[in-house]
């Protein structure tokens, strides 16, 4: 952001500075085929000798407001249903219904999962599950490459014929991923997605309910309100000034839902060192950007086994 250099004398010296970021830059994000960076340089140019270069990442937040999504909290709900065939018999179907109570949701928050599943087949089910995963769109100029990644996941396990399986009110909770479209990047593109699984047992393909939901930094504000509030700091009657005239009572803020904390991404750290880094660049090249996670008391999710897709 700047190629500004001064001589600086021998000794201790402090160089302050400072630097107006652009207000429309995208959320760091670190993938496999791109990435979103943000990292100072600096640079000592000593005269007959290596340079002596130190380099330090940052991350930067785009907010995304729930409270402006129109479909953030609106409920989902889908209903799928597949009928078995084998040979010249036809058997009834296996049918379900995915339910969440809304489509938005900040990291740190519990998505809490209703399903329903109905097997009227002849068959029994190998199982079924849910799983959250990020699905990441890298454009370029005449292609496009897709990595999905799994973020969370819960199983349930087998069931036979003329049985249901019923989920009622388990939770994923929202691992520190980047918010939802990577706005202001053209050529990477995030979504996310909850997808609800039933394998059938024998030859038969998958019945799949996904939902689209969205991941946000500023939660809605009607789930806000459902925490304890912060209490305001403790204040105390001013002393009286000469006369016994008090001045009036200071007014305290309204009280405010938990603020975010933030945390390392979920996929953890990265090396950010480019080839313009030589081996006299210092400075700690394994990076994790740092995302709003809202620390609600809710007992993380158990973390899925390493699961990608490319396409």
């Amino acid at each position: 952001m700047g190629n500004d250099s001064a001589m600086l004398p021998a000794g201790i010296n402090t160089y302050p500075f400072q630097f107006q970021l652009p207000g429309n830059l995208p959320s760091s994000f670190e993938g496999q085929y791109g990435y979103v960076r943000y990292w100072l340089k600096s640079t000592i140019d000593q005269p007959w000798k290596f340079d002596h270069t130190t380099k330090t990442a940052f991350t930067v937040i785009c907010l995304l407001d729930l409270n402006r999504e129109p479909t953030a909290s609106e409920p989902r709900q889908g209903h799928d249903e597949k009928t078995l065939c084998c040979w010249c018999c036809k058997s009834g179907p296996i049918s379900a219904v995915f339910r969440i109570d809304r489509g938005g949701y900040v990291p740190g928050e519990a998505i809490t999962l209703n399903v329903e599943i109905n097997n009227s087949s002849n068959r029994k089910v190998n199982g079924s599950s849910v799983n959250f995963k990020m699905v990441t769109k890298y454009h370029a100029r005449c292609k496009t490459k897709t990595q999905s990644r799994s973020l969370a996941k819960i199983k349930h396990g087998e069931f036979k014929q003329g049985e249901n399986d019923i989920w009622s009110g388990e939770r994923l909770i929202i691992p520190p991923v980047p918010p939802s479209f990577l706005t202001g990047c053209r050529i990477i593109d995030i979504h996310y997605y909850l997808e609800l699984k039933v394998d059938p047992s024998g030859p038969a393909f998958d019945l799949c309910i996904p939902f689209e939901i969205i991941i946000g930094t500023i939660p809605l504000q009607h789930i806000v309100q459902q925490f304890p509030p912060i209490p305001p700091p403790q204040t105390y009657p001013p002393v009286p000034a000469y006369g016994g005239a008090t001045p009036s009572d200071p007014v305290n803020p309204a009280p405010i839902g938990p603020p975010p904390s933030y945390a390392d991404c979920v996929f953890g750290k990265v090396n950010i060192k480019e080839q313009n880094d030589d081996d006299y660049t210092k400075g700690n090249m394994d990076f994790a950007p740092q995302y709003t996670y809202y620390n609600w008391g809710h007992t993380p999710s158990a973390p899925p086994p390493p699961e990608e897709e490319v396409e």
